[in-house]
């Protein structure tokens, strides 16, 4: 592991198959967290799916750019 040099493009693929694989109970994990730092049960779950619009949003046009080029 000494050996072995810092790749930081590596380490952004890790991270985005992380979050491309989330589960079921991840998403309810998140959500009663949500409602523990205060949100109600209809806040947390609408944050939850304004971010998951947003992630297929900018998914489809970062796909559809790589395209183009």
């Amino acid at each position: 592991m000494y050996g072995m040099r810092y790749n930081p493009v590596a380490e952004i693929e890790r991270e985005q198959d992380l979050f491309e694989n989330v589960t079921e109970e991840e998403i309810i994990l998140l959500w009663q967290s949500f409602k523990a730092n205060g949100l109600s049960a209809d806040d947390a779950w609408h944050a939850i799916v304004t971010g998951i619009a947003l992630d297929m949003a900018f998914a489809r046009s970062k796909s559809s750019s790589q395209v183009e080029h």
